[in-house]
């Protein structure tokens, strides 16, 4: 008998999947989402230097200050800042990895405020 995966486990063999066809590089790095329990993070990353360019997540203070918002309102306003950051940076168009997590609810939010922002993905 096969023994069972947990929600983790199965979750990381879909990141490693996806990431065997999905890379960044300095033209067009890659947005990587990372979502737990309680906070999401992003981070833009240039997978040929091996170098993260922008990154925010919800642990940040100007994130943070807001108090008593849903979790889903609190990723867009992450989206919205990476993609400001990026913006800065000179960075308009990226690949989007969602770690293996359904494209839906957090991950979706963020995604959406992050291209309402001007990125292109």
């Amino acid at each position: 008998m096969r023994k069972a995966r947990s929600n983790k486990a199965r979750r990381v063999m879909r990141h490693i999947r996806v990431r065997q066809r999905l890379s960044g590089s300095s033209g067009r790095p890659r947005l990587s989402i990372y979502r737990s329990l309680n906070h999401v993070y992003a981070q833009v990353i240039d997978d040929v230097k091996r170098v993260t360019l922008v990154s925010a997540s919800s642990l940040e203070t100007s994130v943070r200050s807001e108090s008593n918002i849903k979790k889903t309102d609190v990723s867009k306003i992450v989206g919205a800042l990476v993609a400001q950051r990026a913006r800065k940076m000179g960075i308009t168009t990226v690949i989007f990895d969602r770690g293996g997590y359904r494209y839906h609810g957090r991950v979706k939010a963020l995604a959406e405020a992050a291209r309402k922002e001007g990125l292109v993905f």
